[in-house]
């Protein structure tokens, strides 16, 4: 299909919504569903955190108390009640397994990429009124591609596979921000044609004496409480910041404020988020308040916490390859946006500065975060839908004659992402030499290097490298994004998951089976230990208290002392690497094998003996 049918095609699509919503939305079906829902709960919990979430959340559903998250016999106050209760919700519609722990992280994904498709193609419909032009073509395809990019992008898909609060904190931040633009934006106030069909017939703007703000903001207002009760005060701080950065620049932050009815906003806020809070605190004191906000907030930003230290620009690699291959274009997508010229961005109606809020939204978190002395990668998660934008939006020139930049920034940035893709194909034929030897899954490394899948995702990076060379002397610019959806997705769905099974098969899966004899072999009042490593997995699939010993001297001191002390049962339960047990103080014929896989045994030894 040459480029001129292929333009025709989306323009008699554009002249039938009903056909047009109706391909939008099997289009965010098909992306979504291949980045976040194929193969959802196929694969194991994944040590460690993520059964923390799934067994707190198991806890609560079967206890029925809703107010206090438990794991393993203990409070945890690590985070706030929201994705304990999403999950819970989830195990009472699907039952409890991986894929109710995975699924609100899914849908929060799922959420963000639609309202991404939807806030780019109305900001380019008020454009198209405002300039009196029709331009279905450039409407729909920029649209599409910034919700394909932001859903195929390595960090998305990890945690929107994973049964954690990242993935849900995201979708309530970025939903938050999406309806906050769409709320301001919705208050132009200007002449025209283009404004008096905006604001007069389709989205009419409350009166200035009415005290509730209009559907978005509210939105905005019930989504931030969201976030709060996800993760906390970082729910309502980074918004915050990135808005009042963004009205400051403008100089429109007190106009905003009263168009938003902040003290309204707040009274919803606050009478949706804090109830829970003062609850948890009446029933748990200072032990809450101490764990979650003392030491879960405010030391992560001041100190460093569980090791998570890094350099000033860990963001910067967790940004290049958390959002590749599209990561080579954000510095042009950035420079695009020209911040500098802010008398140009106040003379702009308010529905077409996305360019600029999506620029505030990224580089406030991004510095937030750079900021803090405590780094994950999970933490920048958030600024990944403005990056799509931003990128997106730089796609969008194609379709006009005048472009906002210089070809031969273009051409370099092209050239970098030739590059970069070649050094991740040849990076990976040497991945098994890279990763080391994990003593969890001894065989891994041998096992993946025999599987042909480094080989196969390095042909298919270095082929994507030749085709963008092709493109790039021939000056064909725009498939260039193209190539790369395409050759993620066919990374993701012929290497990465494949791997994601094998890791799981070396990994995990031992725990799963030792756990489920532990289950069957089980006696009344019988303690179940694991020496070594602490793996959670084996309390949500036993379904039990484990007793988590580090040091093997300790764990045999235990098992001769204390636990004879204070048994219920003649025996104990030992879940250990087989190496571990001479440590102990164990010898074959002081216990009973009942199972060994991968890289675990499980024995039962006799007490008083």
């Amino acid at each position: 299909m040459t480029i001129r049918a292929f333009n025709q095609l989306l323009n008699n699509i554009g002249k039938r919504p009903a056909l047009a919503v109706a391909l939008s939305v099997l289009w965010l079906i098909v992306i979504g569903g291949v980045a976040f829902f194929w193969h959802l709960g196929s694969i194991g919990l994944i040590d460690e955190t993520e059964p923390l979430f799934a067994e707190a959340s198991r806890q609560m559903y079967l206890s029925g108390d809703w107010i206090t998250p438990f794991f393993n016999g203990e409070t945890r106050f690590d985070k706030p009640a929201l994705i304990y209760w999403c999950q819970a919700i989830a195990y009472a519609i699907v039952g409890v397994n991986e894929w109710a722990v995975r699924l609100p992280s899914a849908i929060a994904a799922m959420g963000v990429i639609s309202l991404t498709f939807y806030t780019v193609q109305w900001q380019l419909v008020r454009e198209d009124i405002l300039e009196q032009v029709s331009r279905p073509t450039r409407r729909w395809v920029t649209a599409s591609l910034a919700a394909a990019i932001l859903a195929l992008s390595p960090e998305m898909i990890i945690w929107a596979r994973t049964g954690v609060s990242d993935m849900l904190l995201t979708g309530c931040i970025a939903s938050a921000l999406f309806c906050f633009f769409l709320g301001y934006a919705r208050g132009d106030r200007g002449q025209g044609i283009g404004d008096r069909e905006i604001h007069n017939t389709q989205y009419p703007v409350p009166s200035s004496q009415s005290l509730i703000p209009n559907r978005w903001y509210l939105a905005f207002y019930v989504l931030i409480a969201g976030a709060i009760l996800t993760k906390g005060p970082v729910g309502i701080v980074l918004p915050g910041l990135i808005i009042g950065a963004f009205l400051l620049y403008l100089g429109k932050l007190f106009e905003v404020m009263r168009e938003m009815r902040l003290l309204v906003g707040v009274l919803i806020i606050a009478g949706l988020s804090l109830p829970w809070y003062l609850l948890v605190i009446w029933r748990n004191g200072w032990n809450y308040i101490n764990s979650f906000f003392g030491y879960h907030n405010i030391e992560r930003f001041t100190e460093v916490v569980n090791g998570h230290a890094a350099p000033w620009y860990f963001y910067f690699v967790v940004v290049l390859l958390g959002f590749a291959p599209y990561s080579v274009y954000l510095p042009l997508a950035i420079a695009r946006v020209k911040f500098w010229q802010r008398k140009h961005w106040r003379s702009q109606k308010r529905s077409q500065q996305l360019g600029l809020f999506a620029f505030f939204w990224f580089v406030s978190i991004f510095g937030f975060f750079t900021i803090a002395v405590t780094k994950l990668p999970s933490y920048v998660l958030p600024l990944m839908p403005a990056a799509a934008i931003l990128v997106a939006l730089l796609w969008s020139d194609f379709f006009q004659d005048k472009r906002k930049f210089s070809t031969s920034f273009l051409l370099w940035s092209s050239w970098l992402n030739v590059v970069f893709v070649s050094a991740v194909g040849v990076a990976l034929f040497y991945v098994p030499q890279l990763i080391g030897t994990d003593p969890a899954a001894p065989q891994f490394r041998e096992l993946l290097q025999q599987s042909g899948l480094l080989v196969l995702g390095g042909m298919i990076w270095l082929v994507c490298a030749v085709v963008l060379a092709v493109l790039i002397l021939r000056r064909r610019w725009f498939p260039l994004m193209g190539v790369n959806l395409l050759g993620f997705a066919a990374f993701m769905i012929f290497v990465l998951t494949p791997a994601l099974f094998l890791i799981d098969h070396e990994r995990q899966l031992p725990l799963r089976e030792l756990s489920a004899i532990a289950v069957q072999a089980h006696k009344p009042g019988e303690e179940l230990i694991m020496v070594g490593f602490k793996k959670p997995t084996v309390v949500f699939y036993t379904q039990r208290q484990v007793n988590y010993i580090k040091m093997s001297a300790a764990a045999g001191d235990y098992i001769r002392k204390d636990a004879t002390k204070k048994a219920q049962a003649d025996s104990v339960l030992v879940l250990a690497q087989p190496k571990k047990f001479p440590e102990m103080g164990l010898q074959p014929s002081n216990y009973q094998s009942l199972g060994k896989s991968g890289a675990y045994q499980l024995i039962r030894v006799p007490l008083n003996q």
